[in-house]
């Protein structure tokens, strides 16, 4: 199973379109969003992928209910930080803030995703991997980035546009 992972989009819908259309063409299963969506139009953008999408809120977030409500009516599930997912036989747990997995991350987990920093993040240890694609709402071409994880073998690969 491959998974998109993305964050931060911050209402940037040209980068939001692009997003959607290279998790499509990577063909990932479910895509995970860190966080920042901040407005309703970026859910409905989200529409066009070819995969669920699920994710977290995001400190610009400001009205978590009201894009809860218009994620599920698309078929999306967001929630408060942390999300623990259990796909593939790996346990997955999202937050926004990598701040979020004091007292929550442990050994258990075998992915780990977080945004908020905008940089991109990815580190292996004994205990499993953590990952963060990166700024994805930024306006210059080349320096956005993506994320998607083969939870077979937990590579992550970052895709630029």
């Amino acid at each position: 199973m491959r998974i998109g992972v993305v964050s931060d989009t911050h209402n940037n819908l040209p980068n939001v379109r692009k997003i959607v259309a290279l998790f499509n063409e990577a063909g990932v299963d479910r895509v995970v969003h860190t966080g920042d969506i901040t407005q309703p139009k970026v859910l409905h953008a989200f529409s066009e992928l070819n995969a669920p999408m699920v994710g977290v809120f995001g400190n610009n977030d400001h009205d978590p209910e009201g894009l809860a409500t218009i994620a599920s009516s698309l078929g999306f599930d967001f929630v408060h930080p942390p999300l623990e997912l259990n796909w593939h036989s790996r346990k997955i747990l999202v937050v926004h803030d990598p701040r979020d997995f004091e007292g929550v991350l442990d050994s258990s987990f075998h992915l780990a995703l977080h945004g908020h920093t905008h940089l991109h993040t990815h580190y292996e240890s004994d205990d499993g991997v953590v990952f963060n694609p990166g700024e994805s709402a930024g306006m210059m071409a080349g320096y956005n980035r993506i994320g998607v994880v083969d939870l077979e073998t937990l590579q992550a690969e970052v895709l630029y546009f």
